[in-house]
C-alpha cells in the first residue's frame, strides 16, 4: 500500500517540478515565446466572459460594461485590485440606476 502511494507521488511530483528545471534551458523561438505568454490571457477570458453575462440575471448588458471597464482601467495598467474594485463598483451603480 505504501508503495502505491509513493508512486502515485512520484508520477504527480515528476510533471510539476521537471518544468522548473528545464524551462531556463530551453530557448525558444519569440513566436513561441509570444503565444506561451497569451496563453493565461486566453484562458482567464475564457473562464470569465461566459459569466460576465450572467452576474445579474436579465441584465446581460449591465456585467458587459462592467468588463468594459475592468478592461479599460487594465488596460491604462491601474492596479489589480482597482481593477476588481472599479468593476464591481460599476456594476453595483449601473444595477441600482437601471
Amino acid at each position: 500500500m505504501m508503495l502505491i502511494i509513493i508512486g502515485m507521488a512520484l508520477v504527480t511530483m515528476i510533471p510539476r517540478v521537471l518544468p522548473a528545471f528545464v524551462i531556463g534551458k530551453w530557448v525558444y523561438p519569440r513566436w513561441v515565446s509570444r503565444w506561451l505568454n497569451a496563453i493565461p490571457y486566453a484562458a482567464l477570458g475564457a473562464l470569465i466572459f461566459p459569466w460576465i453575462t450572467t452576474v445579474i440575471e436579465g441584465k446581460p448588458l449591465i456585467g458587459i460594461l462592467g468588463g468594459i471597464v475592468a478592461v479599460v482601467l487594465a488596460v491604462i495598467k491601474v492596479n489589480t485590485i482597482i481593477v476588481v474594485l472599479g468593476a464591481i463598483l460599476s456594476v453595483f451603480v449601473m444595477n441600482s440606476v437601471f
